[in-house]
């Protein structure tokens, strides 16, 4: 037992020189604010997703045009006149959108944010140039299938018809918008001053 006391005394006197560590109630993380490349590729491809999944048009299977169909549409209200005038191509086309060789979903959402940038800045004419799509796959006509769905869900389209042979003809359309409210107030404060 002696020996043990012995034993005891040395660490006790070792000891006196240790300093109790501090208490600290935090965790240290390593953090990197620098990404990796499969970090950035996967935020990148969910920032896609959801840009997909909020502009509300459909990707669910369509009825397939054939590639030679004449695509024409008008919401109610829209005026004959108008809507001649537009199958006619006289309005002037203020902006153009060129689908062709471009992914379902990179088409889907370049159709969306198009129409609704020019929506926004007042533009009421564009035309969509969809293609016609003879070896398209899975189905000949699938952009032009898409397009004429997806120009009926967009709120601000009023019509659209298929475009003049020198504007593209069956592969492409003309689209008119409504008036942007900003327009509107425009447009009633000019038609004032000339009373």
């Amino acid at each position: 037992m002696n020996q043990q006391n012995d034993h005891d005394i040395s660490f006790m006197s070792q000891m006196e020189d240790v300093v109790p560590i501090a208490k600290v109630n935090k965790v240290a993380v390593a953090n990197s604010h620098s990404e990796t490349l499969s970090q950035r590729l996967k935020r990148e491809a969910l920032e896609k997703q959801i840009a997909l999944d909020d502009n509300g048009l459909s990707i669910d299977s369509v009825t397939p045009l054939d590639p030679y169909a004449f695509l024409s549409y008008k919401k109610d209200g829209v005026q004959e006149g108008v809507f001649k005038n537009l199958r006619l191509g006289k309005y002037q086309i203020d902006s153009r959108l060129s689908l062709r060789g471009v992914k379902f979903d990179d088409a889907r959402l370049s159709l969306f944010d198009t129409i609704t940038d020019c929506h926004e800045r007042g533009i009421r004419t564009l035309l969509v140039d969809h293609g016609m799509g003879l070896q398209s796959k899975p189905f000949a006509g699938f952009m032009k299938s898409y397009v004429h769905r997806w120009l009926s869900e967009i709120e601000a389209v009023i019509a659209y018809h298929t475009a003049l042979k020198q504007h593209g003809g069956l592969a492409s359309v003309y689209v008119l918008l409504k008036k942007h409210p900003n327009q509107k107030q425009i447009n009633r404060e000019v038609h004032q001053k000339r009373s």
